[in-house]
C-alpha cells in the first residue's frame, strides 16, 4: 500500500479504493483526487481562486450548508454531504475543472469529493476550530497529512 493509499483509507474512515473506482494506479479516481484536494483547500491553491480552507467555507455558507462543513471542523459527528449538494457549492464551472483534472465525469468527481472532504477537513482541523491563516500551503497540507499517516 502505498503513501496515498494510507492517507486515503485514513479520511475516508479506512475505506480503501475498490477496483473499477480508478485506484491509485488509474486515470482519475482518488490517487488524482488528494492533490486537487489539498489545491482547494490550501492557501495558495490553484483551485478556482477559493482562498483555501476560508474561501471554502464561505461557499459553504453562501449554499445554505455553512453548518455541514462546520460539523465537520468541529469535534462533533460529520455530517454527510451527496455529490449534488456539493456540486452546487462548487459550482459547475470549478467542478468541472475538477473534474477534468481527475479525468471523470463532474458527477463522479463530486461523489468522490463528497466522499473524501469531510474526513479530511476533519483530520486537517483536529482542535475542532479552522486555524486563523487558514491550513497554509500545498507543502504545508502535505506535511500534516504525512503527520496523520504516523498517528
Amino acid at each position: 500500500m502505498g503513501l496515498l493509499d494510507s492517507v486515503l483509507g485514513s479520511v475516508m474512515g479506512g475505506q480503501a479504493a475498490q477496483p473499477g473506482q480508478g485506484g491509485l494506479g488509474g486515470l482519475g479516481g482518488l490517487g488524482a483526487l488528494l492533490p486537487i484536494v489539498t489545491s482547494l483547500l490550501a492557501n495558495d491553491g490553484a483551485q478556482g481562486g477559493l482562498g483555501g480552507l476560508g474561501g471554502l467555507m464561505e461557499k459553504f455558507n453562501q449554499a445554505g450548508l455553512g453548518h455541514v462543513m462546520q460539523s465537520w471542523v468541529g469535534k462533533g459527528e460529520n455530517l454527510p454531504i451527496s455529490g449534488d449538494q456539493l456540486g452546487n457549492v462548487l459550482g459547475g464551472d470549478l467542478l468541472g475543472q475538477l473534474a477534468a483534472k481527475m479525468g471523470v465525469d463532474p458527477a463522479q468527481a463530486s461523489g468522490q469529493l463528497s466522499q473524501m472532504l469531510p474526513g479530511l477537513i476533519d483530520q486537517l482541523t483536529p482542535h475542532g476550530a479552522a486555524p486563523q491563516g487558514g491550513l497554509g500551503n500545498v507543502g504545508d497540507l502535505m506535511g500534516m497529512l504525512g503527520g496523520l499517516l504516523h498517528k
